[in-house]
């Protein structure tokens, strides 16, 4: 009987540190943090100062409240020729520094740069690469139209049903 257990045991190890490796990090999983915040409505991002790439940024990146007088997530991506990364930043942001959102190319060096900015905890996972993801993104431009979308799903979901429920 102890045997069958430790061989299970045994192959379970293997087969789950297969599985889990550091580059199988689920950076969208962030839970909120436990430790009491700083102050009402407080977050972290995401913040490294010139990482190598995206996923050295967020692997390492410093678990620190945001400051009080920040509201967004920045990110930093700067790149050179065929989009190959130089560098990453990231890091607390008020509204006033995401109004430098975009991209520029800098024709001189070849090297452009790409910023984002978004609200809410832990956000800026992933890098601006153009003009579609270079963008500022505040919860409340979603919100009404999550409250309007949201509204509908209770219809589609009964027409589902009811369509089932038809003969062929």
């Amino acid at each position: 009987m102890a045997v069958p257990v430790a061989v299970y045991l045994l192959v379970a190890s293997r087969l789950l540190l297969a599985v889990v490796k550091c580059d199988s990090i689920n950076f969208y999983n962030i839970r909120p943090p436990v430790d009491a915040t700083p102050y009402p409505k407080s977050f972290k991002c995401f913040t490294c100062e010139q990482a190598s790439d995206n996923y050295s940024c967020n692997r390492w990146a410093e678990d620190k409240w945001c400051p009080q007088n920040t509201q967004y997530c920045m990110t930093i991506h700067h790149f050179g020729r065929h989009g190959k990364t130089k560098f990453v930043t990231k890091r607390c942001a008020s509204f006033d520094d995401c109004n430098l959102t975009g991209c520029r190319h800098h024709g001189n060096t070849h090297h452009a740069e790409c910023v984002s900015c978004c609200e809410g905890m832990a956000c800026n996972v992933e890098l601006p690469t153009n003009h579609t993801n270079a963008v500022f993104m505040r919860i409340r431009d979603f919100s009404s139209a999550a409250t309007r979308s949201s509204s509908w799903t209770p219809i589609f979901l009964l027409t589902a049903a009811l369509a089932s429920l038809l003969p062929l």
